[in-house]
């Protein structure tokens, strides 16, 4: 098609999105047509559709922003050609309801006989601990077994992986069968094991070496992401691995998990929030950057600097720290006090507290034994209360006290721009520092508020000329050092935001000082560095790289990975600013100041009752040594996550007076937001347990997300779950979100997100408001899918913002073609948004893309069913 028809077929599709008769074709998108990113993404979708019309992106939007322009970009574009019709697999066995549910029946059994095990331990060695002669023995004791049983809770996801698996390889299998039942035991426990607290620590690598991992000298990992599938584990010596960084070295992916090396060479530099996919690998003295990610089968060449989502070359080096000296000795005295720490310390604290709570207390109260009094008592529940409420104050008011206090003083023996090595006093006092800092109850309990912006200055935040929206920042926000941290006047926060106050390198650290500029917003999910070149008046959009090179940007928007500009704002984010200076922001402000205050108070009595809840089933399950005490006993860990999910699903519902939420667009003032927002305080942390399991799908149906069926979930975070539409058969990886909602400066919106059946949404990435994926369309790791996006069925999309990636683009449906909501396994609901609602495809054929190739093969695709559901073993 010629450039002038290609301008006038762009022009007439958007005057259909904006709603107008013509558009200019020099008149820019955003200052004159008064569209934003939603409006824009709605345009792309149209313009997919039409096969005579070169496909664009939103990159391409804010690069080429009038019709002309961009329609010349694009005229000698040639459409890409369809490729053949996807071919029907045959429909694995893993999505049959039988054995879905065969899956979730022993992986019950595998919970019920860990819990029994675990406290049928736990009991006998604290009778044996209480026995003991006085307050010495007792301590000598306690050693003894608390030491004996955390060597056996680190050694016994080992044993468990070597013999259900074997050595990992590269392959595939089904979810939902034999196999994958083996993965998840070993995965559980892997994850249950208390050497993720020495995350960090010479001792974790000895750790991962044990299970397998091929871990070199002086290999530094502060990820708390800990890998599964360790014999395909690689790293070289020298290695750092930077937080909240995934190499998991597996995936899900159409009906399938798939395991696959991860390799990193010597000396390498992986940054914080990346993501290094299956089949990746980076050779030695390579660096990939903060919020980066490698795709399947992408490799970075020895020495090359390379960053982004997806990843492309780059002369940044993100090597900041001297080196300095940390021989062997140092790390393995640094090591030897953490267990020493442990075992003389923490276990022996540990037995202490039971025994206040189950003998001491009970006694202070004139009970004999509070735990052998019926649960029909009315004494029974006179002392839980009170237990509860004492102990649940002595927390909340002194963990308050303790963390504005002990880190200050801690934080005296470090000084930024010094080159200390690592694995010293200094060191622990960093790791300290910020663990304890870093607390989530006290951000979930102030967050979202005004009172926030006390408790961050009181932490050690040099917040100045604080100008008080109510919602300065929200709940997510997390840093190396609060006191190296810096937030200029007027700068608001979304979620998520980590701010990095440390760089390393394999044997040392240096602390360093990060500066937020003033009257800047912060998107959710970004990584602030102590280097970022950014100023004043900024947008740094949800997951977008901080830029570390060139001028400083002021003025201007950043979006994506590696980040490029957009504008600052669009007409319609500046609806509401008459609620934001003068009269009448004081007043509004003063109902959110007052309505945020109960939300606080909601906050702790919602606390306070899942401990109080907690607090009986411990007291009704201890001191009981008859049968039924024994099946108690057994049942007392499932029957706490069990009561956790159950608890907060309903407190939730409540919330919301079991109500679905509405799509909105309003102000940070409405009351609405106000009561959005409280929802957020809910915990979540315990759906954790339930990944990998049929039962998330159930706990996600009590919170009111309409999802399909044999939906795999491994770890995804739905912020609104009401607004939430997920079909059939779908895969959510490890870290992935779905987020109904976003939060520019002043004005809050939220809309309906749909997935079709056989969807997959890779590890850490983040699908938006308001966007339709089609049935078996695949989402990249670490892709951000923005607002408004409509991805075609059966298509490839990645990066950050993701586009349409090689290969992915499928042969148009004709309409004859397309599936019917009278589809047998669709029954998920009405239409949303004018979009056909997820039918029940089949893994196979819904999930992967085509054209695209599978990059791990377990077994050949003729061989007999009973070859595919071997498994990962090596001897299987």
């Amino acid at each position: 098609m010629p450039a002038s028809g290609v301008q006038e077929a762009f022009a007439e599709l958007l005057a259909e999105v904006v709603h107008a008769e013509q558009v200019p074709a020099d008149g820019h998108f955003f200052r004159d047509l008064g569209a934003d990113s939603l409006v824009m993404a709605q345009f792309c979708a149209r313009v997919r559709k039409r096969a005579d019309l070169p496909s664009v992106s939103m990159k391409d939007i804010y690069k080429y922003p009038d019709v002309r322009s961009l329609a010349a970009a694009f005229a000698d574009a040639v459409p890409d050609a369809p490729g053949p019709a996807p071919v029907p697999a045959e429909v694995p066995a893993s999505s049959s309801a039988p054995r879905h549910v065969l899956c979730g029946a022993l992986q019950l059994l595998f919970v019920l006989a860990y819990s029994w095990l675990m406290t049928w331990a736990s009991d006998l060695g604290y009778r044996w601990v209480s026995d003991g002669a006085g307050p010495l023995h007792g301590y000598e004791r306690a050693v003894v077994f608390g030491s004996a049983e955390f060597v056996a809770l680190c050694l016994f996801p080992v044993v468990a992986k070597w013999i259900l698996i074997g050595r990992w390889k590269q392959g595939e299998f089904p979810v939902w069968g034999t196999a994958y039942v083996r993965f998840w035991v070993v995965k559980v426990l892997v994850h249950a094991s208390p050497m993720l607290f020495f995350v960090g620590s010479p001792l974790y690598v000895l750790y991962l070496r044990a299970l397998g991992a091929k871990v070199g000298k002086n290999t530094v990992i502060l990820s708390r992401s800990i890998p599964v599938c360790t014999d395909l584990l690689t790293i070289g010596a020298g290695t750092v691995i930077r937080k909240d960084s995934y190499f998991l070295c597996y995936r899900a992916l159409s009906g399938c998990i798939q395991t696959g090396p991860v390799t990193l060479g010597r000396e390498v530099f992986v940054g914080e929030q990346t993501v290094l996919d299956i089949g990746t690998s980076m050779g030695d003295g390579a660096q990939l950057g903060h919020a980066s990610a490698l795709q399947s089968g992408e490799r970075v060449p020895g020495g090359e600097r390379w960053h982004g989502s997806p990843a492309q070359r780059t002369d940044v080096s993100y090597r900041r720290a001297a080196p300095a000296r940390c021989g062997t000795v140092r790390r393995a005295l640094f090591g030897l006090s953490g267990l020493l720490r442990t075992c003389l310390l923490v276990m022996p604290m540990w037995f202490g507290l039971t025994y206040v709570l189950l003998d001491e207390v009970p006694r202070l109260l004139g009970r004999a034994d509070a735990a052998a009094e019926s649960p029909l008592s009315a004494v029974f529940y006179t002392d839980a209360l009170v237990i509860s409420l004492v102990l649940f104050a002595a927390l909340v008011v002194g963990g308050l006290a303790a963390l504005l206090t002990v880190p200050r003083l801690l934080h005296l023996g470090l000084r930024p721009g010094r080159v200390y090595p690592l694995y010293g006093v200094r060191y622990g006092l960093l790791r300290t520092v910020s663990l304890t800092t870093n607390t989530r109850f006290f951000l979930w309990l102030f967050g979202d508020s005004s009172y926030i912006v006390h408790y961050l200055r009181s932490l050690g935040y040099r917040l100045t000329a604080v100008e008080q929206t109510g919602s300065n920042f929200g709940i997510g926000i997390k840093h190396d050092s609060p006191y190296l941290s810096v937030v200029g006047q007027g700068t608001m926060v979304a979620d998520g935001l980590s701010i990095m106050n440390v760089d390393y390198s394999s044997t040392s650290f240096v602390l360093s000082r990060t500066s937020i500029g003033a009257r800047n917003f912060l998107g959710n999910h970004i990584a602030y560095p102590p280097q970022g070149r950014t100023g004043e008046n900024c947008l740094i959009a949800t997951k977008a790289m901080v830029p570390l090179d060139g001028e400083i940007r002021e003025g201007v928007g950043l979006l994506g990975s590696p980040s490029f500009e957009i504008p600052r704002t669009v007409e319609r984010d500046t609806r509401f600013d008459r609620f934001r200076t003068g009269d009448e922001l004081h007043r509004r402000l003063a109902a959110k100041n007052r309505y945020n205050l109960r939300t606080m108070g909601i906050v702790l009595l919602i606390r306070w009752g899942h401990f109080f809840g907690l607090t009986m089933l411990l007291l009704v399950t201890a001191e009981r040594y008859d049968t039924a005490g024994k099946v108690l006993d057994a049942l007392f860990l499932v029957l706490s996550i069990g009561f956790t999910a159950l608890y907060f699903a309903l407190t939730e519902r409540c919330l919301t007076r079991f109500r679905p939420l509405q799509p909105q667009v309003c102000s940070i003032y409405d009351p609405y937001f106000w009561h959005h927002e409280r929802l957020w305080k809910v915990p979540q942390t315990h759906f954790n347990a339930f990944n990998g399991t049929p039962f998330k799908s159930v706990l996600w149906r009590l919170l009111g997300v309409r999802i399909g069926k044999r939906v795999f979930d491994d770890g995804c975070d739905l912020s609104e779950r009401t607004l939430t539409v997920i079909g059939d058969d779908c895969m959510l990886n490890s870290a992935s979100k779905i987020q109904c909602h976003s939060q520019e400066d002043g004005t809050f919106k939220s809309g309906r997100t749909t997935l079709g059946s056989g969807c997959t949404v890779g590890i850490n990435a983040l699908v938006h408001y308001g966007v339709t994926m089609g049935d078996g369309a695949v989402l990249a790791a670490d892709a951000f899918l923005m607002k408004g996006e409509d991805v075609p069925r059966q298509a490839r999309w990645g990066g950050n913002p993701a586009t349409e990636t090689p290969g992915g683009r499928p042969e148009p449906v004709r309409e004859a073609e397309r599936p019917q909501s009278s589809h047998r396994n669709g029954n998920t609901g009405t239409a949303v948004t004018g979009h056909a609602e997820p039918r029940g495809l089949p893994p196979r054929t819904a999930g992967r893309a085509a054209g695209t190739p599978r990059a791990t093969v377990a077994a050949p695709r003729t061989g007999a069913r009973r070859d595919r559901d071997q498994g990962p073993g090596e001897d299987r």
